[in-house]
């Protein structure tokens, strides 16, 4: 870091103690305008800093933007940051005379003989380990921005006391605040959530449960048309698709370790006359027993066994987002079932399938994962010291040998072996995980696996776990905040909607529907809006529904046979030829064009 930069939001550390010392000026506001309200703990976070608080009065945003003034206010008096430290009784009797119960029962789990570190500002003192700046007066006072205001635990425990946290966020310039919060009005807009609901493509309802979304009609046709396309492409390499059951024996996630390594991640098990089971959590068990169901020669290798899989998991309620994250969800998943020679070429030809299904869907942003195991943590990771190493070895040399940059993070790997991930970042969020390929020396053997080799010899296959659009829910929500809804007309659950320029004209509602015959004829999935409405209002409806075509008919197109077309968001109208218009259609469909 060069010493210009030292100082700026390019050096972390500086960035991190500009919105810790945030979090100070923020629980000093609040304590200068209700002194009743008692301090928990403030850190400065990714994305800014946030401060729990126990208040007897929900905050509003009117109090928001009253603790933003009094925070300038703060700033502008140039208040030093002086640490100093006391004794562990002497500071639990400080903050005990200061009434502030959080801080005296932090203080308590400290070690007896521990100097306990404070910061003072002006009349405001606080429990701090620091870093921090020197003055309040380093911080833009214009250049603050409190965003939220949600509910949470003392200490993450929720048999605790219900706090508030207040988050915030700021910056050196007030014009990178303002370029800071159009991103997120942007994030907001791009949302898959919102999206979802704006055009009719998934719902949840805590009746059904959280965590479980449901696919309406156009949702679930972006859903089957995602299935279709992904399926094709397996099966031209070799593929062969299974169903399964979306429930196990816990005996089955026993023998494959899901049981030890994953059990926090599980449904409860159910008990059904003397069995248990539990929901899949994902799908090797149930592919291992197919692969066991036949004797196999080394000649039979590989074999690739896909599946569009119904998983389960129980994640945490405040992890949860729509369709990107839920207790739900549906696996594009596949084991490849290789010899050991096998894996360089097989592990080529997943990877060629995972980028050229980029190109699909002009996914261009992503990053390269080597996944390692932690070899410190005996519980989360089979313990089979030599496995993992010949493991990562192995994957290491092939994406070396196929040329593929990669960073290496250390406890990403799955249970069972490492793995390539490729991540990529979206509109909104964090970077996450998209597809996935895992190389996995256990699992086959837990079951005991087998082949028999050129020498007559039986032999552990080799398994190598992939997902290509990950889950498609996921995948779908991605697609979704990357296109601002605005899908590719392959992809559209309505590609064209026909609009009829009156309503009340037989002629012309005949022509209309002779037309969306022929569309429907041809597998264009169309749609025709007759109601009693004023035509620009229909169009504008449609426009917000990001239809990719609007066909506009009125007497001229009906006696000519003719089609008029606008593109969604234009204003241009094309006449052609039904014929021309089909033809334009499906070229664009079979091409997977972008959208426009």
């Amino acid at each position: 870091m060069s010493e210009e930069n030292k100082y700026t939001f390019e050096n972390e550390e500086y960035r991190r103690t500009y919105w810790h010392t945030c979090s100070h000026v923020l629980a000093q506001a609040v304590k200068r305008l209700h002194p009743e309200v008692k301090l928990a703990i403030g850190p400065s976070i990714e994305n800014g800093f946030y401060y729990d608080l126990d208040a007897p009065f929900a905050f509003t945003p009117e109090d928001l933007a009253e603790i933003e003034g009094e925070m300038r206010k703060i700033c502008k008096e140039k208040l030093k940051l002086e640490r100093f430290e006391l004794p562990r009784e002497e500071a639990l009797q400080y903050m005990e005379d200061r009434q502030e119960p959080y801080k005296v029962e932090l203080i308590n789990d400290l070690p007896a003989d521990a100097h306990i570190s404070f910061y003072k500002q002006g009349e405001f003192v606080d429990l701090c380990a620091g870093p921090h700046l020197d003055s309040t007066g380093r911080i833009k006072g214009n250049a603050i921005k409190l965003t939220a205001c949600n509910a949470a635990y003392w200490r993450g425990d929720s048999n605790r006391q219900t706090l508030q946290r207040i988050y915030g966020v700021a910056f050196p310039k007030k014009e990178e605040l303002d370029a800071y919060l159009e991103r997120i009005e942007e994030a907001k807009r791009r949302d898959h959530r919102k999206l979802g609901r704006e055009l009719g493509l998934f719902m949840t309802n805590d009746l059904v449960g959280k965590g479980m979304p449901m696919f309406l009609p156009k949702g679930y046709t972006v859903w089957q048309i995602l299935e279709n396309y992904i399926k094709e492409k397996e099966r031209k390499l070799g593929y062969q698709h299974v169903m399964t059951p979306c429930v196990g024996t816990v005996d089955l996630y026993r023998t494959s370790g899901h049981w030890d390594h994953y059990k926090e991640n599980m449904f409860p098990a159910m008990e059904v006359e003397d069995e248990s089971f539990v929901l899949r959590p994902m799908n090797c068990p149930h592919h291992m027993m197919i692969y066991a169901n036949t004797q196999h020669s080394y000649k039979d290798l590989p074999i690739r066994i896909g599946e569009i899989a119904h998983d389960f998991r129980f994640e945490a309620s405040g992890t949860l987002k729509g369709i990107e994250r839920g207790r739900h969800f549906c696996q594009n998943d596949a084991h490849l079932f290789v010899t050991p020679e096998q894996i360089e070429s097989e592990f080529s030809k997943v990877v060629d399938l995972i980028f050229n299904t980029y190109k699909d869907f002009g996914i261009t942003d992503y990053r390269c994962v080597l996944s390692l195991r932690d070899p410190e943590d005996k519980v989360k990771y089979h313990d089979d010291d030599e496995m993992w190493n010949n493991a990562e070895n192995a994957l290491r040399k092939v994406l070396n040998d196929l040329g593929i940059e990669y960073t290496e993070e250390i406890g990403e790997a799955a249970f069972y072996g490492p793995k390539l991930d490729v991540n990529v970042k979206p509109a909104v969020g964090n970077e996450y995980t998209l597809s996935t390929c895992q190389l996995d020396f256990c699992l086959p053997a837990k079951f005991n696996l087998t082949y028999v080799d050129k020498d007559g010899q039986k032999k552990t296959p080799v398994v190598l776990h992939r997902a290509i659009l990950g889950s498609l829910d996921r995948f779908m929500a991605y697609i979704l905040e990357e296109t601002k809804g605005n899908l590719p007309l392959w992809l559209a659950p309505v590609q064209a909607m026909i609009l009829p320029v009156k309503n009340d004209d037989e002629e012309l509602n005949a022509y209309a529907h002779d037309l969306y015959g022929y569309l429907l004829d041809n597998n264009i999935r169309a749609d025709i809006d007759e109601r009693a409405e004023k035509l620009g209002y229909r169009v504008r409806e449609a426009q917000v529904k990001k239809i990719p075509y609007l066909i506009i008919l009125g007497k001229q197109e009906a006696q000519d046979g003719t089609v008029s077309y606008r593109l969604h968001g234009q204003q241009n109208t094309t006449t052609v030829s039904r014929d021309e218009f089909l033809a334009m259609l499906k070229d664009e469909i079979a091409t997977k064009k972008l959208s426009k």
